[in-house]
């Protein structure tokens, strides 16, 4: 059976080369826009684009709709399907005007990707999210074993995280010349840093507890005194493996290498989650309990501001729509106060507030 097309092959390189070098896009959404262009050719039998007609596109749309996902065996859901018809359908507008293909695609074809509306509203909606509490947090710190040099490393990072809000790509690419005790920072230099949007920026330690901070210290003391790293060597080395006696690889210490990804780091939080007898609660999830500390510590508009800027967001309504969704049980806390007598805010506080509200919404636009 025919795996690929020529003319096809020829024309997906030039269109992924123009989303990197023309468009900006980062290589996990140019990898996810190739897989869904595969998913429609492999459909099509690797048909040549040029014969694109939109009944492809509705056919295409049905055949997604009976497909299983391959690890879970459950039906695709309608985000990921609502993902992959939008890849499709920028590229199918974007070959519309390509020389050869314009002459035979029509600009408008590409419409019949586009699922139903309300199929669109429940892709889009967002799930519940669950979010660790400061104590949960710190009581996985206290039960996960400190002895050897690997868990040494797997405390530090979920104490690191809870202290910076890092994100786990970029925790997997720090070097220690980057965490600086004496002004409680790190300093995220995209560089050499791999941070989202290769965005550069200063954060300070949250105020989640000296002991969370004691950890991080003592974690960076070890590497420097105990294994010699110097300034330049990863902030937490991946694992070193070597054969045991049954000469199976087995974990035995740690290199001076940095991870190649993040998935190590993920399942280092799922392990310590589930030997505390607690939900797993990813890296990501980590700065969701950051916001939700921040909503209740911050009073003023400039307070929130910064501590969203300490997250690496340039706008406060990225901090808010995406991270700060009440919790039902702060939910209804805050509706039970309604019914207490309440002291009328300032008009200064809050045609402050609005005022900075307005002015974010207007940049984010804008952006």
């Amino acid at each position: 059976m025919t795996k690929n097309n020529a003319n096809n092959e020829r024309i997906k390189r030039k269109y992924l080369v123009y989303l990197k070098k023309a468009k900006g896009q980062d290589e996990a959404t140019i990898d996810a826009v190739a897989k869904a262009i595969n998913r429609f050719e492999s459909y099509n039998k690797f048909k040549d684009f040029k014969a694109f007609h939109f009944e492809q596109a509705i056919g295409f749309k049905v055949h997604l709709a009976s497909q299983k996902h391959h690890k879970t065996g459950e039906p695709l859901s309608l985000a990921t399907m609502n993902g992959t018809v939008r890849h499709l359908k920028a590229f199918i507008e974007w070959l519309s005007q390509e020389p050869v293909y314009k002459s035979r695609i029509k600009f408008s074809d590409a419409e019949y990707f586009n699922l139903s509306e309300k199929e669109v509203r429940v892709a889009k909606a967002k799930r519940r999210k669950s979010v660790a509490t400061l104590e949960q947090i710190k009581h996985v710190l206290r039960v996960m074993p400190n002895s050897t040099a690997i868990e040494k490393r797997d405390r530090a990072l979920i104490a690191f995280t809870l202290l910076t809000g890092t994100r786990d790509g970029a925790m997997a690419s720090l070097k220690l010349k980057h965490i600086d005790f004496k002004d409680d920072t790190v300093y995220q230099d995209a560089r050499e840093v791999n941070t989202k949007f290769s965005k550069t920026f200063t954060t300070w330690f949250f105020p989640v507890g000296d002991e969370v901070r004691e950890i991080v210290f003592e974690w960076v003391q070890y590497l420097k005194c105990e294994h010699l790293l110097g300034n330049d060597d990863p902030l937490f080395p991946k694992t070193k493996m070597s054969q045991g006696r049954d000469h199976n690889f087995e974990a035995s210490g740690l290199t001076n290498e940095h991870w190649s990804s993040a998935a190590a780091i993920r399942k280092i939080f799922k392990n310590a989650f589930l030997l505390a007898g607690l939900p797993n609660f990813n890296p990501h999830s980590f700065r969701n309990t950051l916001t939700s500390l921040g909503a209740k510590m911050c009073q003023t508009v400039e307070e929130f501001k910064a501590w969203s800027q300490n997250l690496g967001h340039a706008g406060v309504l990225t901090t808010l729509f995406s991270y700060g969704n009440v919790q039902e049980g702060r939910q209804a806390d805050i509706f039970k106060q309604f019914k207490e007598p309440r002291v009328e805010v300032p008009a200064t506080n809050a045609a402050d507030f609005a005022k900075e509200v307005a002015k974010q919404m207007i940049l984010q636009q804008a952006g």
